[in-house]
């Protein structure tokens, strides 16, 4: 099918939910994407941090068509070895606790908030403390949770129960614990908004503070997860792999996007002291923790270990981060800032930049659209940053290419 045709069959039948670029893609391998007019695209966006090993990776394609031909749905009445096994690995891989599956990064973090509910009711405290430009999914909980007025314009009044401090400042989160306070809720790297990384000192005044408030510390990784940062969770990363201090230990993490590469699945943990609160009738779900899904997750963490990736998440994220770094030095006029960790990186583009000028609308949305001419895709965050979210199997071809395409994109303005 043309490009054009997909379009129209788009604009007479889809909702106009999204700003849509106008590319129509028709086949996916390793780390780029084809058009319908067969040009080809480095993807950096990696389908805003989820193709963790790429568009169709052979190993995936075989244990997809493996587990279809046994079992894809029996509903969550029953038992299937493959949701145990795969939420034994994700505890694994945490601290000890229990596991929910769901489908999507927003289900994980509605869990998070009755959790949070059902943690505080027996004391009248349900309020959550989260943070000014941050992302917590697009349901009626999650855009009230989110510090971004923009998702929420249109849909008021706001579900009741979420207060929103200043992110990497403590000050502003003691201001805002009340008597009905239960939770803090935070990303480890916003991503929706800007990448901003949290700080140690920052991640570590949260946890005394929940623990001197008997507050829940809830953690939405759903975009910073699942090795994105060189370690299995972001706050391992910052806090130099004190993963195992359990005096950090969050009590709840929210997972997603990477988790299955593409097919959908979302989970979240939670600490084994809390994993009970939501007993049988409390949450549900029909499609969460499918067959298919578990089997691609499963899959997904074996060859991250297997390949090692975590560690060439850390290597072609530092290569990165050094080549867009020496960018900014010899492009100062468009670059303000790098900023983010391992293969989750922003590109701060400077709003009074020539760029800027010669567009209308966000400096990152036109950044991006101009890199699409060159045939590399990212993503945009906010209006000044364009996000860099590969597959954590890219090679230094790939990163050279990136790096390479930038400055040519940069030159040509």
């Amino acid at each position: 099918m043309e490009s054009k045709d997909c379009h129209t069959l788009f604009d007479q039948y889809v909702m106009p939910t999204y700003g849509r670029f106008p590319l129509t893609f028709e086949r996916g391998e390793g780390h780029y994407l084809w058009d319908t007019q067969q040009q080809r695209y480095l993807d950096m966006g990696g389908g805003i941090a989820v193709n963790i090993l790429g568009h169709a990776h052979p190993a995936l394609r075989e244990v997809l068509c493996d587990q279809a031909g046994k079992l894809w749905h029996c509903s969550n009445l029953y038992h299937h070895r493959g949701q145990g096994q795969l939420a034994e690995e994700l505890v694994s891989r945490i601290g000890s606790g229990k596991v929910f599956f769901s489908n999507s990064g927003a289900e994980a973090n509605e869990g998070l908030f009755k959790l949070a509910r059902r943690y505080g009711h027996e004391q009248g405290r349900h309020e959550i403390i989260t943070f000014t430009q941050s992302f917590h999914g697009r349901t009626l909980g999650g855009i009230a949770a989110t510090g971004q007025m923009k998702v929420k314009e249109g849909f008021g009044p706001m579900t009741p129960g979420f207060v929103h401090a200043e992110f990497n400042d403590l000050n502003s989160v003691k201001q805002r614990i009340s008597p009905s306070t239960v939770a803090i809720m935070l990303e480890g790297i916003q991503g929706e908004g800007g990448i901003r990384p949290a700080t140690e000192v920052f991640l570590k005044g949260l946890r005394q503070l929940c623990q001197e408030h008997d507050l829940l510390l809830l953690w939405d990784g759903v975009q910073c997860g699942h090795y994105r940062t060189g370690h299995f969770q972001s706050y391992q990363s910052i806090l130099k792999e004190a993963s195992s201090d359990v005096n950090f230990m969050p009590d709840a993490i929210a997972m997603a996007k990477s988790l299955g590469g593409g097919f959908p699945i979302g989970a979240f943990w939670v600490r084994q002291q809390h994993a009970s609160l939501l007993g049988p009738g409390s949450h549900g779900t029909t499609y969460g923790g499918n067959p298919l899904a578990c089997a691609v997750a499963l899959k997904i963490l074996h060859i991250i270990e297997q390949e090692g990736l975590a560690d060439q998440a850390r290597k072609m994220g530092d290569a990165l981060r050094k080549g867009l770094t020496e960018l900014k030095e010899s492009y100062e006029d468009y670059i303000e800032d790098i900023r983010g960790m391992g293969l989750m990186l922003g590109l701060v583009l400077r709003e009074d930049s020539p760029l800027a000028k010669k567009s209308e609308g966000p400096v990152s949305l036109n950044a991006v659209k101009r890199l699409h001419d060159h045939g590399l895709l990212t993503i945009p965050s906010g209006t000044q940053v364009i996000r860099l979210l590969p597959a954590l199997n890219i090679q230094e071809a790939e990163v050279s290419m990136t790096l390479s395409i930038i400055q040519k994109a940069l030159k040509n303005i």
